[in-house]
């Protein structure tokens, strides 16, 4: 990527209002995805089908009128979206070149099974490669998750740790991490987990070097303002929030009690378009989605 252009993107995720359109569902959710867009299994016969399909569904989201660097910041791809074309251009670089919308990649290859209250990400032994792919398509960040269950100090150490690892690692590619650990908001004692999120956190930061940045995607805490420490911290381009399970008007009212906080959204995003709208209805529908995400993430 240009120097000329990572400037750009770095400046308009560091100044400008307006939120982060999470469009990686991949793998496991993206059934999921394509049920809320009203699409069953019985509308594909292949995963190349199923992929096919969502990847419709993204065009038809990116491409809308609603959506524009005006108010959309960036947008997270995952690796088969990237390989993809829009309107003739490849996916990142039409979010870019067209829309100035800052072309993020989901690189995480999905979750091991729960220990210590926590799920770590699977190995990505074919991690460099698609990050040195990223920065050849103009990616400027990258996007990857774990999950915090129950309030473990171990679980939750570790899981902070392996993120920061494979961070150093990115930035080390030219890209920029969002650093993503998710606390489950059906986790027993969530409060205490962000507690012990946020010190282990703030500890990992503080290790930085001055030029290493970094994101954070972080649940919508239960305290208002709860990582206001992690938001002013020098290493920290942009703290944003995922929905997490929350409906759209309810993780909408929590990030408005954030201050510094912009959302991230994937299924509040999408909550209310369907493939069986006709052009009108889903960019009015789109429109009034991202409005309202907009607003929240301005308050």
């Amino acid at each position: 990527m240009a120097a000329e252009a990572k400037t750009e993107m770095l400046n308009k995720v560091l100044t400008q209002d307006g939120f982060i359109a999470a469009l990686d569902q991949s793998g496991g959710s993206t059934p999921k995805a394509l049920k809320l867009y009203g699409l069953s299994e019985s509308d594909w016969f292949s995963d190349e089908q199923m992929f096919d399909l969502v990847h419709q569904m993204r065009a038809r989201i990116v491409t809308s009128n609603a959506f524009g660097g005006d108010r959309v910041l960036g947008a997270i791809l995952f690796e088969n979206t990237l390989d993809r074309e829009i309107e003739g251009k490849p996916s990142s670089r039409y979010l870019w070149d067209v829309k100035q919308v800052v072309p993020f990649l989901k690189v995480d290859k999905g979750l091991e099974d729960e220990a210590n209250g926590v799920q770590l990400m699977k190995a990505m032994p074919g991690l460099d490669a698609l990050l040195a792919k990223a920065v050849a398509q103009g990616v400027f960040g990258t996007k990857m998750r774990s999950v915090i269950k129950q309030a473990n100090a171990v679980g939750i150490s570790a899981v902070v740790a392996q993120q920061f690892e494979v961070g150093k690692q990115i930035l080390a590619a030219g890209l920029i991490p969002i650093i993503e650990p998710e606390v489950d908001i059906h986790c027993p004692a969530k409060t205490e987990a962000e507690t012990l999120l946020k010190q282990a956190l703030l500890a990992e930061l503080d290790k930085l070097g001055v030029d290493q940045r970094v994101m954070l995607k972080l649940t919508l805490p239960n305290e208002d303002n709860f990582y206001r420490d992690c938001i002013e911290h020098p290493n920290v381009i942009r703290v944003v929030a995922l929905s997490g399970g929350y409906s759209r008007d309810d993780a909408n009212l929590k990030l408005s009690h954030n201050q510094g906080m912009i959302a991230s959204f994937s299924r509040a995003l999408t909550e209310g378009l369907s493939a069986k709208q006709s052009d009108a209805e889903f960019d009015a529908a789109l429109d009034t989605a991202i409005e309202s995400i907009y607003q929240a993430s301005k308050a």
